[in-house]
């Protein structure tokens, strides 16, 4: 069995080879929102990395692949960042990274395009279609989006929160990565 220094450590390998890919993300980001108690809370992902390989000329060709630690999520409270790790929630000890590949895109309008990739969360794997705008940001691509999932559908959440936690959460982020 692993101790928590060494899959700490693991999970950080893993994240800064993803990071290795071409995303900026000291201006990137990654937010989960969702209602609990019928309060919106935003929470950011602190750690995640990837690729994005977007030729404007052709952006059906485009590939993108992101992978997240998701014990980097900040809820803005220590006791709940610490929940959301156990096993009822993230299983980030089982699961310590969450991860999207596209597999097709599809242009819909000039610097927007539809993605539909894989999402793994807690090792279940669901197709999603996410609506992305892109646009030059100086030297760089913005890439800027959002898609709603279900925790129940990725087994997220022990059931007793069901009654004061919606199930939807959605996804917004705003990537920053170097043109290629």
């Amino acid at each position: 069995m692993r101790t928590p220094v060494a899959l700490a450590g693991a999970v950080f390998a893993l994240v800064a080879q993803a990071a290795d890919g071409n995303l900026d993300l000291a201006h990137s980001s990654l937010v989960a929102s969702f209602r609990q108690q019928a309060v919106s809370i935003d929470a950011a992902f602190r750690r995640f990395g990837g690729e994005i390989d977007y030729d404007p000329a052709h952006p059906a060709s485009t590939r993108a692949s992101l992978s997240v630690d998701m014990t980097s999520l900040d809820i803005g409270d220590e006791d709940s960042n610490a929940e959301v790790l156990k096993a009822a929630w993230f299983d980030a000890a089982r699961f310590p990274l969450a991860t999207f590949r596209s597999t097709a895109v599809k242009p819909t309008a000039p610097g927007q395009f539809d993605a539909t990739g894989e999402l793994t969360v807690k090792g279940r794997t669901q197709p999603i279609t996410v609506s992305v705008s892109v646009q030059r940001a100086g030297g760089a691509l913005a890439f800027d989006g959002s898609f709603e999932i279900s925790r129940r559908q990725f087994d997220i959440g022990d059931p007793s929160w069901n009654p004061v936690l919606d199930d939807r959460v959605r996804v917004r982020f705003h990537l920053l990565a170097a043109s290629h």
